[in-house]
Protein backbone atom coordinates (compact mmCIF):
# COMPACT_ATOMS: atom_id res chain seq x y z
CA UNK A 1 0.00 0.00 0.00
CA UNK A 2 1.26 3.50 -1.14
CA UNK A 3 1.39 6.01 1.84
CA UNK A 4 0.42 9.06 -0.15
CA UNK A 5 0.40 12.81 1.11
CA UNK A 6 -1.58 15.56 -0.20
CA UNK A 7 -0.27 19.20 -1.15
CA UNK A 8 -1.65 21.95 -2.67
CA UNK A 9 -2.88 25.94 -1.72
CA UNK A 10 -4.61 26.26 1.41
CA UNK A 11 -3.54 29.84 2.47
CA UNK A 12 -6.27 32.65 0.76
CA UNK A 13 -8.69 30.17 -0.78
CA UNK A 14 -12.37 30.02 0.94
CA UNK A 15 -12.66 27.00 3.67
CA UNK A 16 -8.25 26.63 3.71
CA UNK A 17 -9.56 24.54 0.22
CA UNK A 18 -10.15 21.64 2.46
CA UNK A 19 -13.16 20.26 0.41
CA UNK A 20 -10.09 19.63 -2.51
CA UNK A 21 -8.29 17.94 -0.30
CA UNK A 22 -11.31 15.72 1.73
CA UNK A 23 -12.44 15.23 -1.99
CA UNK A 24 -8.67 13.69 -3.00
CA UNK A 25 -8.14 11.83 -0.03
CA UNK A 26 -11.73 9.95 -0.53
CA UNK A 27 -10.31 9.05 -4.01
CA UNK A 28 -6.83 8.12 -2.81
CA UNK A 29 -8.54 5.71 -0.76
CA UNK A 30 -10.82 4.18 -3.13
CA UNK A 31 -7.64 3.70 -4.90
CA UNK A 32 -6.05 2.06 -1.86
CA UNK A 33 -3.66 4.55 -0.74
CA UNK A 34 -2.80 5.01 2.92
CA UNK A 35 -3.70 8.91 2.37
CA UNK A 36 -2.12 11.72 4.68
CA UNK A 37 -4.38 14.49 4.30
CA UNK A 38 -2.73 18.08 6.35
CA UNK A 39 -6.28 18.85 6.51
CA UNK A 40 -6.98 15.97 8.77
CA UNK A 41 -3.65 16.86 10.68
CA UNK A 42 -4.50 20.93 10.65
CA UNK A 43 -8.45 20.96 11.41
CA UNK A 44 -7.95 24.07 13.28
CA UNK A 45 -8.04 27.33 11.02
CA UNK A 46 -6.63 29.59 13.19
CA UNK A 47 -3.37 27.81 13.71
CA UNK A 48 -0.58 29.68 12.32
CA UNK A 49 0.99 28.62 9.01
CA UNK A 50 4.56 27.08 10.87
CA UNK A 51 2.86 25.38 13.21
CA UNK A 52 0.98 23.44 10.77
CA UNK A 53 3.98 23.25 8.10
CA UNK A 54 5.85 21.48 11.82
CA UNK A 55 3.16 18.98 11.93
CA UNK A 56 2.65 18.28 8.05
CA UNK A 57 6.38 17.77 7.37
CA UNK A 58 6.48 15.48 10.07
CA UNK A 59 3.86 13.07 8.25
CA UNK A 60 5.10 14.12 5.14
CA UNK A 61 8.41 12.35 5.28
CA UNK A 62 6.79 8.90 6.33
CA UNK A 63 5.02 8.56 2.55
CA UNK A 64 6.01 7.08 -0.79
CA UNK A 65 4.56 9.36 -2.68
CA UNK A 66 2.60 13.68 -3.11
CA UNK A 67 -0.65 14.00 -4.55
CA UNK A 68 -0.32 17.67 -5.87
CA UNK A 69 -3.73 19.36 -6.28
CA UNK A 70 -4.31 21.82 -8.52
CA UNK A 71 -2.20 25.43 -7.77
CA UNK A 72 0.10 23.80 -6.16
CA UNK A 73 3.21 25.45 -7.52
CA UNK A 74 1.69 28.71 -6.43
CA UNK A 75 1.89 27.80 -2.94
CA UNK A 76 4.82 28.51 -0.73
CA UNK A 77 4.14 25.62 1.58
CA UNK A 78 2.69 22.82 -1.16
CA UNK A 79 6.16 23.99 -2.89
CA UNK A 80 8.27 23.28 0.09
CA UNK A 81 6.29 20.08 0.18
CA UNK A 82 6.96 18.95 -3.08
CA UNK A 83 10.82 20.04 -3.32
CA UNK A 84 11.07 17.59 0.34
CA UNK A 85 9.27 14.74 -1.52
CA UNK A 86 11.30 15.11 -4.94
CA UNK A 87 14.55 15.70 -3.02
CA UNK A 88 13.91 12.26 -0.50
CA UNK A 89 12.24 10.25 -4.40
CA UNK A 90 8.98 10.31 -3.66
CA UNK A 91 6.59 9.79 -6.63
CA UNK A 92 5.34 12.55 -7.91
CA UNK A 93 1.64 12.35 -8.41
CA UNK A 94 -0.23 15.73 -10.03
CA UNK A 95 -3.87 15.70 -10.19
CA UNK A 96 -5.54 16.76 -13.38
CA UNK A 97 -6.43 20.45 -13.49
CA UNK A 98 -10.13 19.33 -13.93
CA UNK A 99 -10.26 18.21 -10.11
CA UNK A 100 -10.27 21.58 -8.67
CA UNK A 101 -12.95 21.46 -6.01
CA UNK A 102 -15.69 24.16 -6.73
CA UNK A 103 -15.66 25.82 -3.17
CA UNK A 104 -18.56 28.59 -2.44
CA UNK A 105 -16.81 31.56 -1.81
Amino acid sequence: MMRTYIAGPMSGIPLLNFPAFHEAARALRAEGHDVVNPAEINADPSAGWLECMRADIRELVTCDAIYLLPGWEKSRGARLEAKIAEGLGFRMIFAPEEEVAHVPA
